[in-house]
């Protein structure tokens, strides 16, 4: 667990405790082995990468993605499977961006959310 914070965390950061506190690192570590799901929450990537991807219909659902330093996204991929209305890419934060960056994300959350209700015409009470 903790070479993957190392691989996922912030590359900025010369260690993963330099961008996750490290009492939050050491609880999320410890809830995977105490709850021995570190192997299912793992298994959806295992998933991804094993099988054979075949084009898919295009979803109608709106779609936002926030791209961190650590994600490989790239925006003609996302476009061909979603209806992608928002898109930022990130200077810093990691795989863990809502302990590592979590001021970026909730902007960005909260950016994603008032471009769908501009766009239906609601305005909030």
């Amino acid at each position: 667990m903790l070479e993957k914070f190392w691989d996922w965390t912030d590359p900025a950061a010369p260690l993963p405790h330099d961008a996750v506190d490290l009492d939050h690192l050491l609880t999320d570590v410890t809830l995977y082995w105490v709850t021995g799901c570190a192997g299912s929450a793992a298994q959806l990537y295992y998933e991804v990468r094993a099988t054979e991807q075949g084009p898919r219909p295009r979803s109608t659902v709106p779609t936002g993605v926030a791209v961190v330093p650590t994600d490989p996204a790239i925006r003609r991929v996302a476009e061909r499977e979603h209806h992608l209305v928002h898109w930022t890419e990130h200077d810093r934060g990691g795989h863990f961006a809502a302990m590592e960056a979590p001021d970026l994300l909730v902007d960005d959350v909260r950016a994603f959310f008032r471009g769908l209700r501009e766009n239906a015409g609601l305005r909030r009470p």
